[in-house]
């Protein structure tokens, strides 16, 4: 059994969380569960892990529980295999001997026997190696208008996260839509289904009263307070300044920006109509929804 108690005193959402994954390693975890521990949303949270820890909270379970058979190995040379592959969340024990040879360089079976790896047992969060995000940040939070969003969307999970721009490839060959409202477009962050990754729609404004695309879905937001963040481009390659936008916005600023931030509701990366991302003083902004 999932044990829900968290240890007095625990303010921070990502101690909560990973005190919880270590209380329940054994456990059948998912997502939405360990989201739930640190008092987010399931997609808020994921965003929020990762940009700091530079691996998904899933990503981290494995390994984590990887670590740990892995400590119980050099604790008992007879430690059977099989119990640790079903101890560990692993269907066989050739998924776990794969994994285990996967992350640390060896097979389980010889590290049981003695043989260490050259790699480094213990789990290293991997948040080094990003360009400059350059973001600055709205001194306050903004009230927006309502949103009309119709666009592709997709299911997303730590799988398949690099498959988002392959997504805007295929949105901008749709441009422009009959009744799309400005030449902005978004990316709309939502929870996945059942709570579990990230549902995100690369869309565009379609005007109040204007009937939906073929083939396109439509977001509707209500009027809303967002922190605003805005990241001037360099010219370079744009996927790793995003990511180091992301991880600098919800490792860092969102965390001490003292404002709560609010359930259910979508946050958006916002394109200005003139959007061209190699070259240098292009600009994207990041609405993240705060409760007022």
């Amino acid at each position: 059994m999932v044990s829900t108690t968290q240890p007095l005193g625990v303010a921070d959402p990502m101690d909560r969380a990973r005190r919880y994954v270590e209380a329940n390693l054994a456990a059948p975890l998912t997502l939405g569960e360990i989201a739930e521990a640190a008092h987010l949303s399931p997609h808020h949270f994921l965003r929020l892990f990762a940009a700091r820890y530079g691996l998904t909270p899933m990503a981290y379970v494995r390994v984590r529980r990887l670590e740990a058979a892995a400590e119980r190995l050099r604790g008992d040379r007879r430690a059977s295999l099989i119990d640790l592959s079903l101890d560990y969340g692993f269907e066989s024990q050739e998924g776990f001997t794969r994994a285990f040879t996967r992350e640390f360089g060896i097979s389980p079976g010889r590290y049981r026997d003695g043989e260490r790896p050259e790699k480094s047992e213990t789990l290293t969060m991997r948040t080094e190696g990003l360009p400059a995000a350059n973001v600055t940040q709205a001194p306050a939070p903004a009230r927006k208008p309502a949103l009309r969003i119709a666009g592709l969307g997709r299911d997303f999970d730590e799988t398949n996260m690099a498959e988002i721009p392959q997504l805007w490839d295929q949105f901008t060959q749709r441009l422009p839509f009959a009744g799309q409202a400005g030449g902005e477009t978004f990316g709309v962050c939502c929870a996945g289904p059942g709570g579990r990754g990230l549902h995100y729609v690369a869309g565009a404004a379609l005007a109040v009263g204007a009937p939906v695309p073929e083939s396109l879905e439509v977001i509707e937001l209500a009027p809303q307070a967002y922190l605003v963040f805005r990241q001037v481009l360099s010219g370079g390659p744009l996927h790793p300044q995003m990511q180091a936008a992301v991880r600098e916005i919800w490792a860092e600023r969102v965390p001490n920006s003292g404002q709560t931030l609010a359930r259910g509701v979508p946050d958006l990366e916002v394109y200005p109509d003139d959007f061209q991302p190699d070259r240098a003083g292009s600009w994207v902004e990041w609405w993240i929804p705060v409760e007022t």
